[in-house]
């Protein structure tokens, strides 16, 4: 998965609890040491329609996009698996569901459109530096598992898929 893993786990917590402009700021920080690590697989962490996202390398596509909202109580995050699949449709949903009993962090889910995403709610004082780490971690680790699978049986027209 290379090497994002370096920055450090520093904890938000305090004792008046966690402001979401410290959780904004630790992002910021965290992606952007992602982002200017070289030997890390983070090639783009940026801004974009109030959200914190990173592009990062995988081996089984291109990239991912994974998207962080910091909300009043909680972090969502998010990144695009496939589209509404056009084959195979409650099998692929099977699957996808299936994998969700052994992940901790992120969880298949659908969106509002019915594509495929991978989705994580963290509460604002549980996140921290290291947290981050394990959330990219775990979404990195989850396509590269699912994502072969889940596409090939999504597109494929055979019925014996």
């Amino acid at each position: 998965m290379g090497s994002h893993r370096r920055s450090p786990a520093g904890a938000l917590r305090g004792h008046g609890g966690v402001s979401t402009s410290g959780v904004v700021d630790l992002l910021a920080s965290v992606t952007e040491q992602w982002q200017d690590d070289p030997e890390g697989d983070v090639v783009w962490a940026g801004d974009h329609e109030g959200r914190r996202g990173v592009r990062m390398r995988q081996t089984v596509r291109d990239f991912t996009t994974v998207w962080f909202f910091v909300g009043d109580r909680t972090l969502i995050v998010e990144a695009y698996v496939l589209p509404s699949p056009p084959f195979h449709r409650e099998e692929v949903f099977r699957q996808a569901l299936a994998r969700n009993s052994a992940t901790r962090r992120a969880h298949f889910a659908l969106d509002s459109e019915g594509d495929i995403v991978l989705r994580a709610r963290v509460p604002i004082e549980e996140v921290t530096a290291e947290e981050l780490e394990l959330l990219l971690g775990e979404v990195y680790a989850l396509v590269e598992m699912a994502f072969p699978a889940l596409a090939e049986l999504a597109f494929s027209r055979e019925t014996n898929a």
